[in-house]
């Protein structure tokens, strides 16, 4: 199994690494999260529920982990800030089509990589954290 980390992201999640890596403008960074936002799977609102809720979370944000047809792992996801959503699109990008398993010991400093964690208050920071635990901990449920 492959402990994706910094070094070893899969190739899509490096490119985004690497495009974020080279903007210093934390202002541009925070644009460019508004742009990802778009390219979640998104979670009606008809489906969110306090199960799918991310708690932590300054904004209502909404995450659904679930496995394709060929068991891998996919992420639905949704906010009412742009910026929140920007951050899952990401997420589900990083972690489309891995096994649970490997979603199970994904780490997040894919955020920090990219600058982000530095661009966000700490309550948005925070509510990242929850969000991913929350990712990881379905992913392990996933695979037991």
């Amino acid at each position: 199994m492959l402990m994706y980390e910094a070094g070893s992201w899969p190739v899509r999640l490096q490119q985004i690494i690497d495009e974020f890596s080279e903007v210093d403008d934390s202002m541009e960074r925070i644009e460019m999260l508004f742009e990802y936002a778009q390219e979640i799977d998104e979670l009606p609102m008809s489906e969110w529920c306090d199960e799918t809720k991310v708690h932590g979370c300054q904004s209502e944000a909404h995450v659904l982990p679930m496995q394709n047809d060929d068991g891998t792992f996919h992420l639905m996801g949704a906010s009412d800030a742009k910026l929140v959503q920007g951050l899952m699109a990401i997420t589900a990008i990083a972690l489309e089509g891995l096994a649970p398993s490997e979603v199970a010991i994904f780490s997040s400093d894919y955020a920090s990589e990219m600058g982000l964690m530095n661009a966000l208050t700490p309550s948005r920071a925070n509510g990242f954290r929850n969000m991913f635990r929350k990712v990881v901990l379905a992913a392990q449920e996933m695979g037991e």
